[in-house]
């Protein structure tokens, strides 16, 4: 497999995916035309032009996976499949009713670039529950394209001592998380990423670096080109079904 997965497509001080220019032409040499999902956002064609303007510089179009009628033929046909951030249950929904669940896991597995930035990392997880997002929708299950074996919490804040808000840390959010599954969570910090070609796994980005976390143990620190390919030999051992 061949995936890169961002855990932000913007950063301060650059434009949109600009902090990941070099990472992403490599991840996508050869490519011409990728195909965008843009399910994350309300606004599709204003989503798919904003990806569009940002990859020009690297000579690959963009063509939407709304565009044409039939999104799993556009990803089926795909060179590449990027699927962009924004919210990861409206996202989610619309990948399984548009039959995108089983097209984009079948193309990636064989070896098709994918591409994924915040909640389209989330959806390269077995499923969206360590996403940071708002149920503004309701899926008809959590399962999404299992690309890799473990999840992820794209945009990992370290908690703050100096903050006097009241509420659950992301830490504290993601220890409960693991109260009810027995699978590890990799926070990815701003400006961090992975990439996955074949069965090596690799932690990039900012100095920043990653956060592992598992059942019953300390969270483990990890720096920029950390190998981070063990944690694909992991089995998916929770239920992605919704309850009742």
């Amino acid at each position: 497999m061949k995936l890169l997965l961002l855990s932000n497509s913007a950063a301060p001080g650059h434009g949109y995916l600009e902090h990941a220019t070099e990472v992403i032409a490599d991840h996508l040499a050869g490519v011409r035309e990728l195909v965008f999902v843009p399910y994350a956002l309300a606004d599709h064609d204003a989503y798919t032009s904003k990806v569009a303007e940002a990859l020009k510089p690297l000579g690959i179009s963009v063509r939407g996976a709304h565009k044409g009628g039939d999104p799993a033929k556009a990803v089926a046909d795909a060179q590449a499949v990027f699927v962009g951030g924004g919210n990861s249950f409206r996202l989610l929904k619309a990948l399984h009713a548009l039959d995108l669940i089983e097209t984009v896991r079948a193309r990636a597995t064989a070896g098709m670039p994918y591409m994924g930035s915040s909640a389209g990392t989330n959806m390269a997880c077995p499923t969206l529950r360590t996403t940071n997002d708002m149920p503004i929708v309701q899926p008809p299950d959590f399962a999404s394209f299992g690309l890799v074996p473990f999840q992820i919490n794209p945009h990992y804040l370290d908690p703050d001592p100096a903050s006097t808000h009241q509420g659950e840390t992301r830490e504290e959010r993601l220890v409960q998380f693991l109260e009810e599954n027995d699978v590890p969570v990799l926070g990815l910090r701003e400006g961090t990423w992975l990439r996955r070609r074949e069965n090596a796994l690799e932690l990039g980005g900012t100095a920043a670096g990653a956060r592992l976390f598992r059942r019953d143990e300390a969270p483990q620190e990890y720096a920029p080109g950390a190998d981070l390919s063990a944690l694909l030999t992991l089995p998916t051992r929770f239920d992605t079904r919704l309850a009742g």
